[in-house]
């Protein structure tokens, strides 16, 4: 497995150690774990279409939108609504599953 380095005051640090650092911060640690949560609702989305074996264009098709839009909400531009990743998740044939934990 490979390491990703960054260059801190002139000082190569792994991002590791980095992060583990940086998550010593209560203020950082917060703005990543709801970062995180929202990444992964895009990268689920992606992966939706991908194992669809749709593109973008398709999937908008499918969806009554445009291209542009389908990349805007799965480049995490805008904050889709619950029926805008209803519709989605049926045009992947997938259904949506909202969970709190």
């Amino acid at each position: 497995m490979c390491c990703i380095y960054f260059r801190v005051m002139a000082k190569l640090i792994p991002l590791a150690e980095l992060k583990a650092k940086m998550m010593k911060d209560p203020d950082f640690a917060k703005a990543y774990a709801e970062a995180d949560a929202e990444y992964a609702v895009i990268e689920a989305m992606i992966r939706a279409r991908a194992e669809a074996g749709l593109t973008q264009e398709a999937l908008a098709e499918r969806m009554g939108t445009t291209q542009s839009a389908v990349a805007r909400l799965e480049g995490g531009r805008v904050s889709p609504t619950v029926e805008t990743l209803q519709r989605y998740a049926k045009a992947v044939g997938k259904r949506l599953k909202v969970e709190m934990v």
